[in-house]
């Protein structure tokens, strides 16, 4: 599988970003077969998503933490085992962990189906794929789009936080927060990859809001990107209370 082009927007000619009203709405596209690329970048730019390919391959380590996609299209080449790979350092971001991952190939061996989905893949179709097809395909992604476009939606809170770790605790306060992470400011940062406790002091007077993350990224020497992705099921409920009004105001 080839993976060439720079993290740009549409036509492969400039790589330029076109101009955008309202929000933008981005599907990762990986296909070597041109005359697929272009069905793809034809049908999805028709229902308002632009189309973007990743920088790098992932054998020089391609970050998708750096982008949220509404989905992602991958074109299954004959050994697959690039492919699987991908799928599976997708689903290991921050960002992208459950966008919606359509596969697209010619081979209809159901071990290749497996794969597949093995490694986390939603959808599984077959070339040759018509217009009308490849549109109610990426309709059909449209709830869990719009459900992780509010996962992923940052409000701008500042409430204290304590994050502890298995050598250190570190008080600090968020600069903004969603139902999947929050960027922290504090006095000292912890090593990216540390497995943290988090409390989230919400509101005054009440218990904070207390699960297991992990730090995702450092922006400098006093904020911290954390992934808030293993809280019981009540906690991840306390938190979408406070938060959805917020996200949909």
């Amino acid at each position: 599988m080839k993976v060439e082009t720079d993290l740009l927007p549409g036509n492969k000619n400039d790589g330029r970003p076109k101009a955008q009203k309202g929000p933008v709405r981005r599907a990762l596209v990986i296909e070597d077969d041109s005359e697929m690329y272009a069905l793809i970048e034809e049908v999805l730019g028709s229902i308002a998503i632009e189309v973007v390919t990743p920088a790098k391959g992932i054998e020089s380590e391609t970050n998708f933490d750096k982008a949220k996609f509404e989905v992602i299209l991958i074109g299954l080449c004959e050994s697959h085992e690039n492919d699987v790979e991908l799928i599976r350092k997708i689903r290991q971001s921050g960002f992208n962990q459950a966008t919606p991952i359509i596969l697209i190939s010619s081979d209809q061996r159901p071990s290749a189906l497996s794969r597949g989905f093995d490694a986390g893949a939603t959808f599984f179709v077959y070339k040759p794929i018509d217009r009308a097809r490849l549109v109610s395909l990426v309709r059909a992604t449209e709830g869990t789009i719009e459900h992780e476009r509010r996962r992923f939606r940052r409000v701008a809170i500042q409430v204290k936080v304590r994050l502890k770790s298995a050598k250190s605790e570190v008080e600090g306060e968020t600069i903004d927060i969603s139902l999947n992470g929050a960027l922290v400011k504090s006095s000292q940062t912890l090593p990216v990859g540390s497995l943290i406790e988090v409390s989230l002091y919400l509101r005054n007077g009440s218990r904070p809001v207390v699960g297991l993350g992990s730090v995702v990224r450092l922006l400098d020497n006093s904020r911290m990107g954390i992934l808030l992705d293993r809280f019981p099921t009540a906690e991840i409920a306390r938190l979408q209370d406070y938060l959805l009004p917020r996200i949909l105001d």
